[in-house]
């Protein structure tokens, strides 16, 4: 997990501050600092003078900066920002450079996060599932779909109005943050809405295909299934009198024979068999599936990867957006949904995974861009939002009030990362103890 952690959130931070650094050398502004992670009360665990800049690595892993000379922020020592502005420094600049040098470290993370869902998704998930497959038969609807007004059998062809390639986008936060879906139905088109507050309810699985074909994939030493005569490759087509079309029928078959035992029928080869199983008492016989759904998926191309990574992206920002409105209104958990990096490292997992990995660090480009183009003083969007006030009022704020709100933004980003890495915490000894 901390080797995960700290590899994503290196790069992710270096991408970032990079576009700051770029930008302000573009337009001749000194950088005398460029830090991954920080060097609080000046420890460090590399660095190097090169010209005039100190390219280093902190001790503390909460971000990194770049330290542009006649910036007020946190980075500045006070005495530095009393004599007039010098022609190297940000506060001597116009307020359009100054702009892009604030919005620099925003787009880098946008660029990123494009990049890595490309590469993603041509070459690790490689292919999806196309929604023309799943609507042959139509979907399979679980109990979140069923409260909702879906039907086994439903085909959706539209999300809000606009119709949709991927079958993973109908299991998305789009449709979990309330959407209206447009269905066919025996012939019919009617409109079934998702609330708002659907997120809650999706604890399993929300939506399906309508047929998979459970294979053995292995078996448990010693379990019922290998007692049975259950073999690596059968194919479960029954579970006493019921046909199985979907790997969820078998829990909820077995389920009603605990401790006792059923007929279980399989597809051996081409020849079909009936073999007698016991069923322990929580419900199984000891196999581990593979799930084979009978599509034809589709490859994705570099342009077609590079196409849904705009995609994926403006949806994941949207439903940052929403998520947010949610808290702020009092309808989504705070508590729930801010996490720390203690959270992030848990969502990275204990094992190395790399598919996994990009996915997460993909994930976290677009919300790394998005939390820092938030409107808070401390933040990238507290000094886009700043020099917009500027650029409108053609009035330069003063140093006294950017002063006071860069202290007021640190002590209000203070708080948070408190919370949340004590919330966090919290949250780990309870569900550990």
């Amino acid at each position: 997990m901390i080797g995960q952690l700290m590899l994503g959130l290196s790069l992710l931070v270096f991408v970032h501050e990079l576009g700051h650094f770029l930008a302000a050398k573009a337009f001749g502004m000194r950088v005398p600092k460029f830090y991954i992670f920080f060097d609080a009360w000046g420890k460090k665990l590399w660095s190097k003078q090169i010209g005039e800049t100190e390219y280093g690595i902190g001790w503390l892993p909460m971000g990194g900066y770049v330290q542009i000379s006649g910036m007020i922020d946190e980075t500045q020592d006070k005495s530095a920002l009393m004599g007039e502005p010098q022609p190297w420094e940000f506060r001597a600049k116009p307020a359009w450079q100054r702009f892009i040098v604030m919005i620099a470290g925003v787009v880098m993370n946008v660029i990123t996060g494009i990049i890595i869902f490309t590469m993603f998704l041509a070459t690790l998930e490689k292919e999806y599932l196309p929604m023309s497959e799943v609507n042959k038969d139509g979907i399979y609807a679980y109990d979140a779909a069923k409260n909702i007004g879906l039907q086994n059998g439903d085909k959706i062809t539209a999300i809000n109005g606009k119709p949709f390639e991927r079958f993973k986008e109908l299991i998305s936060t789009k449709v979990f943050f309330g959407s209206d879906l447009t269905v066919e139905r025996n012939g019919q088109t009617i409109h079934l809405k998702t609330p708002n507050n659907f997120y809650e309810q999706i604890k399993n699985p929300f939506v399906g295909t309508m047929y998979e074909k459970v294979t053995v994939e292995a078996l448990m030493s010693g379990s019922f299934a290998e007692q049975a005569g259950l073999q690596k490759g059968d194919r479960i087509v029954r579970i006493d009198s019921t046909v199985i079309d979907r790997f969820v029928q078998i829990g909820e078959v077995l389920k009603n024979f605990k401790g006792g035992q059923v007929l279980v029928g399989i597809d051996r080869n081409g020849q079909n068999l009936t073999l007698t199983s016991k069923v322990d008492t929580s419900g199984k016989i000891g196999f581990v599936p593979a799930i084979d759904l009978p599509y034809t998926y589709k490859p994705y191309t570099w342009g077609s990867a590079f196409h849904y990574s705009f995609k994926d992206g403006y949806d994941l920002v949207a439903s940052q957006i929403i998520a947010f409105k949610l808290m702020f209104t009092g309808r989504l958990s705070v508590r729930d949904n801010l996490a720390s990096p203690i959270a992030i490292a848990r969502i990275y997992g204990g094992q190395w995974d790399w598919k996994r990995f990009w996915r997460i660090t993909g994930l976290l480009s677009f919300v790394l861009a998005f939390m820092n183009i938030l409107p808070i003083p401390a933040l990238d969007g507290g000094h886009i939002l700043f020099i917009a006030i500027e650029t409108i009022t053609r009035r330069k704020i003063s140093d006294a009030i950017l002063e006071k709100a860069q202290i007021f933004g640190m002590i209000l980003l203070l708080c948070l990362m408190v919370f949340a890495f004590g919330n966090d915490i919290y949250k780990w000894f309870y569900n550990k103890f």
